[in-house]
């Protein structure tokens, strides 16, 4: 921090130079002094004007147990005075967090200039991160080629992404983006000959990802509220 003539700026380490902190930077310096996240301070909505049919239905279908009004609490979703964390409002059916979004495009070719037509199918989807999840693996099975072939008693499906792998994906482009940029969203790319999945947000740390070594950067969880929720429903 410098002070000079009566102002306060914070500054940040980017390479070997100080940058002035953006409001972003800023809210994420509050947070690491703090030593807390995004998703487990408290929000202004109450528990009482929300629904969770969608955590209700993959809890039971996951666990065998029906969800109680109490588990808001214990996950870690809401507080006792009635109010629900940023991690409820995230997975609140009808979330009122409105940059929670997932754009998906199936675009002609093998970039986003196709010719005489850019896109063959595209959706734009909002609301609980639950529903993001199904809605972004529904798009994708859509547009994903099914190849099969015959064997002596049935047939062998090969589709060209397995569901298995673009799930995980999705869980993990949702659960650990970075929630403090406004306007931004989770994009869903396909393309002739591959799929792209992007997620707001750098290193948790800070840090560039090309300066680091991938096979010894440790595990990370930018929200750790969502991501154990997420882990509770399987």
């Amino acid at each position: 921090y410098y002070s000079g003539d009566g102002l306060l700026e914070a500054y940040v380490r980017i390479g070997n130079e100080s940058v002035k902190a953006s409001p972003i930077e800023l809210k994420r310096l509050v947070l690491r002094g703090r030593n807390t996240t995004f998703d487990s301070q408290n929000s202004m909505y109450k528990v009482e004007d929300y629904a969770f049919s969608k955590l209700r239905e993959r809890y039971k279908k996951w666990t065998g147990n029906s969800f109680d009004e109490k588990d808001l609490v214990s996950f870690g979703l809401a507080t006792e005075q009635g109010y629900l964390t940023n991690a409820g409002a995230l997975i609140a059916d009808e979330s009122p967090i409105r940059y929670s979004r997932i754009f998906c495009t199936r675009w002609n070719g093998l970039n986003k200039s196709g010719g005489t037509f850019d896109a063959l199918d595209d959706a734009e989807y909002e609301g609980s991160v639950l529903s993001l999840i199904e809605n972004g693996e529904a798009f994708i099975k859509r547009n994903t080629k099914m190849m099969w072939r015959k064997t002596s008693n049935s047939r062998e499906e090969m589709p060209e992404y397995v569901e298995r792998s673009y799930h995980e994906a999705l869980v993990n482009a949702i659960a650990h983006r970075d929630y403090l940029i406004n306007g931004s969203e989770v994009h869903v790319d396909m393309y002739d000959d591959r799929l792209e999945i992007y997620s707001p947000g750098g290193m948790p740390d800070g840090s560039n990802i090309q300066e680091r070594d991938p096979v010894t950067v440790p595990s990370t969880r930018r929200n750790p509220v969502l991501a154990d929720v997420f882990n509770r429903l399987g």
